[in-house]
């Protein structure tokens, strides 16, 4: 009885191990190469205060909004940049975005409207993967930092 009762307890100790592992999974910053390179970019210090934003970026001042994602997709930690995630998907291949100012961010896997994560100000960014390899920032989606800031609506069940 008490065996089975430590078995018992050892398995909910496991799964409930394994849950929290979903964010430590994917901890890891991902590094990415860009094509552009400022002298100064978020992340930087300049004069003792912290820059959280730079040249590509579209700030949003979210006054309690949470960012959502816009499709399915991953969330991954950026290596640079102030409180920086990367999102992608394959709904957009051959795009990466970026968001900056993020606190909490959700990372791993994500469904379409899941929060990412909160901030009071954020920076957006948009990248696409040059036949290099390497990231260029282009023109920020207006589409995708629309779908990053709406609750999604309620899907209709038939």
């Amino acid at each position: 009885m008490l065996g089975q009762l430590m078995r018992g307890l050892s398995l909910i100790l496991l799964l409930i191990g394994l849950g929290s592992c979903r964010n430590l999974s994917s901890v890891t910053p991902r590094q990415i190469v860009l094509k552009q390179a400022w002298e100064i970019e978020s992340g930087d210090r300049v004069a003792g205060q912290l820059v959280t934003g730079s040249l590509g970026d579209i700030s949003v001042r979210l006054q309690g909004t949470r960012i959502r994602a816009p499709f399915a997709g991953q969330v991954e930690l950026a290596a640079r940049g102030f409180h920086c995630i990367y999102f992608s998907t394959p709904e957009v291949p051959a795009y990466l975005f970026r968001y900056c100012g993020v606190k909490r961010p959700r990372l791993g896997p994500v469904q379409a409207g899941e929060v990412l994560g909160r901030g009071q100000q954020i920076h957006f960014a948009t990248l696409r993967r040059q036949p290099d390899g390497a990231w260029a920032i282009v023109e920020p989606s207006d589409r995708v930092l629309e779908k990053s800031l709406n609750h999604p609506t309620p899907s209709l069940r038939f």
